[in-house]
């Protein structure tokens, strides 16, 4: 059996991204802007359907970063953010000299939770900081409790922006993850469920906002003949080349979303009768995540093996596995940042892992993964 490396999540192309990036060199489209990126932004308009307007980005942090610009975040505000969640969705508050205020996780779906985070907002209105915005995470493809995270935005009128980097192809009750915020992102990095090797996107319902946010991706150039510039502005603007990666990506994104359920099945499978152990999946009917990447939560108490084993184990054997995300809040550069919660998502860093999930893991990588796995579980 080859011993090549398995990785997490490794890019996965469809076989028609070629020939879009073909044309963009033929017609010399080789900018940021073109027909590429006017069409894939038009097919995540139409995949993500209920009127939204899509504005093809660098990065999905580039989308979380105009999206504080865009709701007026500004230095000294605060912005509540989840705290179990990859950097990038932490990291633009500061851009803005703004301060960070972390929630705690629920374990239902791991995702930032209704209670502490309605005591942040409380505790930081009594201490005269109504917080700008909220930043709500899809962790691992599953969607954030969206009922209840709404009510409290709109009761407490502030606005949500919905990180659904890692959720494009999720849905909650039907309705599309990346379409629940004020302003959403996605990001196609590399390892996402589709990719144009670097890029994202920012999502919302009002097309002034889109426009906005091309103005400001583009250096915020005025409308003159003379480059006149009113606004600071970002170089935030996706390519034509990328875009044409994307358009393809598209045309296979309902299959990758299958095949990385898939993946979630066969860990169920795996681990169906090993006390202990459980893989992270939908809490109810309402919620359809991508299962981006499948994860497991290991009790040694209940087992006899943890999950720093398990990675050992799997690295020993050239297969990638990692921790979940270590929250926010005891990430050295927040050390200082106030937080709002229990030990939640501490205790999901402490026995989480993430576990290989791509959408072309052939057999025999998917035969080396579970004989790896099942020498635990026989121990």
């Amino acid at each position: 059996m080859s011993n090549s490396k398995i990785y997490l999540s490794s890019p996965h192309m469809g076989g028609t991204e070629q020939s879009f990036v073909n044309e963009a060199f033929e017609t010399n489209w080789i900018a940021p802007l073109g027909p590429n990126v006017e069409g894939f932004e038009k097919d995540l308009e139409n995949y993500l359907g209920v009127e939204n307007h899509v504005a093809a980005l660098s990065s999905g942090t580039a989308a979380l970063h105009l999206a504080l610009i865009l709701l007026g975040v500004e230095r000294g505000d605060e912005v509540i953010c989840q705290s179990m969640t990859f950097s990038a969705s932490a990291n633009p508050i500061v851009y803005q000299g703004a301060i960070p205020i972390f929630v705690d996780s629920e374990p239902d779906t791991w995702n930032i939770c209704p209670n502490h985070l309605e005591e942040a907002i409380k505790d930081r209105i009594a201490k005269g900081k109504k917080p700008k915005a909220i930043i709500a995470v899809h962790l691992y493809g599953m969607p954030y409790k969206v009922d209840e995270i709404k009510k409290i935005s709109e009761k407490y009128e502030i606005p949500i922006v919905e990180d659904s980097a890692e959720a494009l192809g999720s849905s909650y009750k039907g309705q599309k993850c990346g379409t629940f915020g004020d302003i959403s992102i996605l990001s196609f990095n590399g390892n996402k469920i589709i990719t144009t090797s670097g890029g994202g996107a920012l999502v919302s319902k009002n097309l002034k906002l889109k426009d906005k946010a091309i103005f400001l991706a583009t250096q915020a150039r005025d409308a003159a003949p003379h480059y006149q510039h009113s606004e600071i502005g970002y170089n935030y603007r996706l390519s034509n080349i990328s875009a044409g990666i994307g358009r393809g990506q598209m045309e296979v994104l309902d299959k990758h979303v299958g095949l990385r359920q898939k993946m979630n099945q066969f860990y169920r499978d795996i681990f169906r009768n090993t006390m202990g152990v459980k893989v992270f999946s939908e809490p109810n009917s309402d919620y359809f995540s991508n299962h981006w990447l499948s994860c497991v939560l290991i009790d040694k108490a209940l087992c006899c093996f943890s999950p720093e084993e398990i990675r050992l184990a799997m690295a020993e054997n050239n297969i990638e596995s990692r921790p979940l995300w270590k929250p926010m809040h005891l990430q050295p550069v927040f050390k200082n940042a106030p937080y709002y919660g229990a030990d939640i998502s501490e205790k999901l860093f402490e026995f989480g892992l993430c576990l290989p999930s791509g959408s072309n893991l052939k057999e025999q990588e998917k035969v080396k993964i579970n004989d790896v796995l099942i020498h635990f579980i026989d121990i």
